[in-house]
Formats: structure tokens, sequence, C-alpha cells
């Protein structure tokens, strides 16, 4: 005896289904562009660098992926001409560069 089939069955939308609709969702940015593979990159870094926070002897690598990670938000932010995340990555930026320097000086 095998075990339980499941069936999945790809549904197709025609073009004004997915425009005339309140049920499917569509996302509001364009996939596998630039800006698409930096924000993916660039949130890997931040997670990464979250999952390392506050653990002991790991400051050093939790600055280091978020200055990649944030930088790359920012790039992102320019692409996009969002001037709010542009403020808020751009400042996030130098805090966390200047944390980055005194940790490396000592």
């Amino acid at each position: 005896m095998t075990g339980p089939i499941t069936m999945t069955k790809e549904v197709k939308f025609s073009k004004e289904e997915i425009e005339n609709s309140r049920r499917i969702q569509k996302s509001a940015t364009p996939k596998y562009t630039l800006d698409w593979y930096i924000k993916w990159v660039a949130s890997i870094f931040v997670l990464a660098a979250m999952s390392l926070r506050g653990v002991e002897g790991l400051q050093f690598w939790d600055l280091g992926l978020s200055v990649i990670g944030i930088s790359l938000w920012l790039w992102v932010s320019i692409l996009w001409k969002d001037r709010a995340l542009i403020l808020l990555n751009g400042v996030g930026l130098i805090f966390l560069l200047r944390n980055f320097i005194i940790t490396i000086s000592g």
C-alpha cells in the first residue's frame, strides 16, 4: 500500500482575472529585476546579523553583516527613489559604521 496521494494543481489565471480580482494576491514589486535580487540578498544579510545579535563574542560579525545588509538596502532604496527608506537606511548605516569603527579600534 502506498502513502496518501496528494494532488497539486497549478491554477492559471488570465491577465484580466488577475487585474480584476480582489482575492488573487499580487506582488507590488516586479520579480527578477536587479532590485529584486539585491533586496533578497540584503534581507539574508540582515537576518544573519540579527541571528548573531546578543551572542557574546560575535558582535564584530553582527556589525559586519549588518553593514553589508543595510548598505544593500540603501542601494535598493536609491533604485526605488524612496526617500523614507533612503533616510532610514542611510542614517542606520552611519550608526552601524560608527559602532563598527569603535569595535575595530578597540
